[in-house]
């Protein structure tokens, strides 16, 4: 297959949107031979994306989740590069924190902390909706969860963004600035865990950490691994989605003006976001044993690459897929948290903050209007905003 620079005035998103949907049609199984991450498959509609995330005796999460390989001097292990039986031990340790019952505890936090975020917007002013409102919310719920000191929470953020950047993006420079800060990262969070150590056991990740039996005697780089998948997972996916529903809302007014008619429709619109917005663009596989899907035969060893970006735009399960429709039937069944024994984790934590903003936003505001061009993450991986210009309008 071939491939042509996009053409005049034609945005980078929608070349890459027109890419996946050749590759949906012609090859939703394709081989790259040579790339700058090596040998891999791309799979890229809906069905087949769903077959290779749920079948994990053929498929393989280690040693790695995203398409570029970890350095051999740079391991960082984490449950959700892991499979069974490891993957399930570890990941059982810290999944408590979203229980039901925790996340109905946690609503009342999160509400009030929505509207205080809410109103101490400048009104009828530009700023950063990415700053302002997606990144708070989400450090601020992130801190909780983890037991972290609430008053340096902007590291989170940083740590989060080094963690996926590509160097010389604007993030960090080099690989050797991300590994000293990503060191940096493990030394505050050992601290952390020594302070954790000589406590009772309690409700937060670290603790759970610290005194649960499959991860109390984890290596440091294991740890810092599983610290790196819980802050990425737990502020990356859910802020882009807040930014992202922003954007979309713009982009099809008329789906706000349904939004304002029936606020009701919320927890469904909330669905499509993250539909619409995919926060990750991809996962990762590596073939246990040789294995044909759709007729190709992908070797033991190969790399498998499940591009949700492309299956959330697969019309054959969601109609008009560039559209954001808030109604859409078919919304929940998007791939944004993965199937399997790797769905996200805090799948449920992301939908309720979500949920709470907009409940709190259409009682305070009739629109926030995005006034300038969004600047979108340099990344294969993360997709997501650094600035969203916006102007809040009140009702």
């Amino acid at each position: 297959m071939t491939w042509t620079l996009p053409a005049q005035g034609i945005s980078r998103v929608t070349f890459i949107g027109r890419f996946f949907e050749r590759l949906r049609r012609e090859a939703p199984v394709h081989f790259s031979k040579d790339s700058a991450f090596g040998p891999y498959w791309s799979v890229t509609n809906y069905r087949l994306i769903k077959e290779v995330d749920e079948n994990h005796d053929v498929f393989s999460s280690e040693p790695g989740i995203v398409i570029s390989d970890q350095d051999e001097d740079f391991q960082l292990p984490m449950f959700i590069a892991m499979d069974r039986p490891r993957h399930d031990e570890q990941r059982k340790v810290v999944q408590p924190v979203v229980a039901p019952r925790n996340l109905a505890n946690l609503e009342s936090t999160i509400r009030s902390r929505v509207g205080s975020i809410l109103d101490n917007l400048p009104v009828g002013e530009p700023f950063n909706w990415v700053d302002r409102v997606s990144i708070e919310l989400t450090t601020q719920m992130l801190a909780t969860i983890l037991g972290f000191p609430f008053e340096e929470r902007a590291k989170l953020t940083r740590w989060s963004d080094v963690a996926t950047a590509a160097p010389g993006a604007g993030i960090v420079d080099s690989e050797e600035q991300r590994r000293a800060e990503l060191l940096e990262c493990l030394g505050y969070f050992r601290g952390l865990w020594n302070q954790r150590a000589t406590e009772p056991p309690a409700d937060d990740m670290i603790s759970m950490l610290v005194h649960g039996a499959a991860t109390q005697n984890m290596p440091p780089m294991e740890y810092l691994g599983n610290v790196i998948l819980l802050i990425v997972g737990g502020n990356d996916t859910t802020r882009n989605s807040i930014s992202g529903g922003v954007l979309a809302l713009n982009q099809f007014p008329g789906e706000y003006d349904k939004l304002r008619a029936n606020p009701a429709l919320i927890p469904n619109m909330v669905a499509e976001i993250i539909r619409w917005q995919t926060p990750l663009a991809h996962m990762r596989r590596r073939a246990k044993v040789d294995y044909v899907l759709n007729g190709e035969h992908i070797r033991a060893g190969d790399k498998v690459v499940m591009w949700y970006v492309s299956g959330n735009r697969d019309a054959a399960v969601f109609p008009d897929a560039d559209k954001l429709i808030i109604d859409r039937e078919t919304a929940r069944k998007h791939l944004s948290f993965g199937f399997g024994i790797h769905r996200c984790m805090g799948n449920r934590l992301g939908d309720m903050q979500l949920r709470i903003l907009w409940e709190e936003i259409m009682q305070r505001f009739h629109q926030i209007e995005v006034v300038g061009e969004p600047e979108r993450v340099f990344s294969t991986f993360v997709r997501g905003y650094t600035k969203l210009p916006v102007v809040v309008h009140p009702k």
